[in-house]
């Protein structure tokens, strides 16, 4: 049976995930209203945060489909994917046109020699362009490179949440036909040659309870057979002889056991516990290992504690050391851009150290970790500063704005602070298109600044561009925290008085203790406040005394929302109910 191999790349919102699911949905192979996208974080968010296999069956041929995500934060989810597969579908949105994400992804496949097949998606908007689109995208194939071939891409046009394709914009169509015959008749198929020794590659890993670590790969070449005796060749040169206990394959996105699966297939293997991504599985001890896969590096730090605070333990079941240090050895099997530093720090109190791909790559880590019911509290991020020959370097990224003309100053201006410098500027009716390039500290804590300062119009997408010379001091216009000195329960009477002085972030009733920060001032320096004072009752009778307080809804505290806004002398504190900031000495 043919194979063919393909990922589906974009930028955040694009529709990769609706595209793949009307693809399954059209060959039968899902029920209706099934998602690739079924992890409780995915369908909250709506965005894909892990690459996901699923297989299709459509004229006798087996299409393998990998899903991948979005969002910068897991550029190394979609990184490791691109080796294992033969082809990408490009989706880009038929209004926005290509953003910064969907040049990084593209890059990297136009790197490894791929020839992409360009989808149009979402062509039913009403300001869709999607000529200048296809305009945009030949430009951007020019910018990174692309080779001839590569440059001779074929394009289709897809409103992806119908599930209709088409080759030409003026065509009718009613499904996704046009599509699918795009990619058995471009797409080559899956080099395979049965008749070698094997030699498979994972690219994803799996947990079962059960079963152990999975991994998930591409078999370049041979056969490999469940009770299989075979080797593991390792990153660091070591080979392990282990023995495969069961092989599942895909349909749709349900996998199925299987005895054997052949070169070209993607399978899912089980039976070797310390297989790791971009290792080799071999038949022999003397065959050459598979180019190892390389994922970029992260950007930025933090430190992981114990809860210590006067709450700590009230609502979490793992909340020790030892239990936070195995929940992250076991985030390590499976997210490869993520690194973890275990060594106890010289003096201070006991952390471990850990690196990653951005802010939100952290908070959707630590949000599974409070679902899970661990209770542990984080440091302020940073940025990963390197020295290399006595020069200072840092990570800079590329910020792409889409605002309102009328916010353009303010963001402009934002930026400049944060040492932004903008490359580009495009006007599209009353739209415009920013292009700036800024040390990732200039972006740590801005996004919140930039909802308020667009009132919510503006979209901001960044990527990472790699490390360049230290841009010196910045200066953030910096809020000072509102400090508790009193625990208790915080009361509206004193809440409506602290509204004044800046904005609250806990209802009235919340309980708090001393040293937890309940809100913040536009003044730069700390408030230690009383939110737990009641109002003085008499026997007298006054006309005033009894007005009606009116409180301002308060700005809840989210894990994205603590890490942007609290400050260098703070922790976040996290709990499977709670998020609270507070100060790293609690008393005054």
């Amino acid at each position: 049976m043919d194979i063919r191999n393909i990922a589906i790349i974009a930028h955040v919102d694009h529709g990769k995930t609706t595209l793949t699911d009307a693809i399954m949905r059209q060959c039968g192979s899902v029920k209706e209203g099934a998602s690739m996208d079924n992890n409780a974080l995915e369908l909250e968010r709506g965005i894909t945060i892990y690459a996901k296999n699923a297989s299709i069956y459509y004229k006798d041929t087996k299409i393998n489909i990998v899903d991948t995500p979005g969002h910068a934060d897991f550029g190394s989810e979609v990184e490791r994917v691109l080796r294992a597969i033969d082809s990408v579908i490009l989706v880009v949105d038929a209004q926005e046109g290509p953003m910064p994400q969907t040049r990084f992804v593209l890059k990297k496949s136009l790197e490894l020699g791929l020839k992409p097949l360009v989808v149009i998606n979402k062509i039913d908007k009403p300001a869709a362009q999607p000529d200048i689109v296809h305009e945009q995208i030949f430009e951007l194939f020019l910018d990174l490179g692309a080779n001839d071939e590569q440059l001779n891409f074929t394009t289709i046009y897809a409103i992806g949440r119908e599930g209709i394709a088409k080759a030409k914009l003026t065509d009718d169509s009613k499904d996704l036909t046009p599509l699918l015959d795009a990619i058995l008749e471009k797409i080559h198929t899956a080099p395979a040659d049965a008749t070698k020794p094997l030699r498979m590659q994972p690219f994803n890993l799996g947990y079962d309870n059960y079963l152990g670590r999975l991994a998930i790969g591409r078999i370049h070449e041979g056969t490999i057979r469940k009770g299989g005796s075979v080797f593991l060749k390792k990153l660091s040169g070591e080979t392990v002889a282990g023995k495969i206990t069961k092989i599942f394959s895909f349909l749709g996105t349900e996998r199925r056991e299987i005895d054997e699966a052949y070169a070209g297939d993607i399978a899912m293997v089980a039976g070797l516990p310390g297989v790791d991504i971009g290792e080799t599985i071999c038949a022999t001890q003397d065959q050459e290992a598979l180019p190892a896969i390389t994922i970029d590096e992260p950007t930025i730090s933090l430190q992981f504690l114990v809860n210590d605070s006067p709450f700590a333990g009230r609502e979490g079941k793992f909340v020790t050391s030892r239990q936070i240090k195995e929940r992250l050895e076991r985030e390590l099997e499976i997210n490869v851009g993520l690194k973890v530093d275990f060594s106890p720090p010289v003096g201070g109190s006991d952390y471990f150290m850990v690196y990653g791909r951005g802010e939100l790559h952290i908070a959707i880590m630590l949000e599974n970790m409070r679902r899970e019911g661990y209770e542990l509290q984080v440091s302020q991020p940073h940025v990963i500063i390197k020295e290399e020959n006595g020069q200072i370097s840092e990570p800079f990224e590329e910020a792409v704005v889409d605002v309102p003309a009328e916010f353009s100053g303010t963001v402009i201006e934002k930026l400049g602070k944060r040492k932004g410098i903008m490359m580009e500027m495009k006007e599209t009716g009353t739209q415009m298109r920013l292009i700036f390039k800024i040390p990732t500290r200039g972006l740590l804590g801005y996004r919140n600044q930039f909802m308020v300062d667009t009132r919510g119009q503006g979209i901001l997408a960044s990527r990472v561009l790699g490390f360049f010379a230290f841009a010196g001091e910045i200066k953030k216009t910096e809020v000072g925290s509102m400090v508790s000195m009193a625990g208790g329960k915080a009361l509206g009477f004193s809440l409506a008085n602290l509204q004044e002085r800046g904005v609250v972030y806990i209802d009235p009733a919340s309980e708090v203790y001393e040293g937890m920060v309940v809100g913040n001032v536009a003044k730069g320096n700390d408030l230690w406040v009383n939110p737990t004072k009641g109002k003085q009752l008499t026997n007298i009778r006054a006309a005033a005394s009894d007005e009606a307080i009116q409180l301002t809804p308060p700005f809840k505290i989210t894990l994205e929302r603590g890490l942007e806004v609290m400050a260098e002398d703070e922790y976040l504190e996290i709990t499977p109910k709670n998020v609270r900031i507070r100060k790293k000495v609690l008393k005054k």
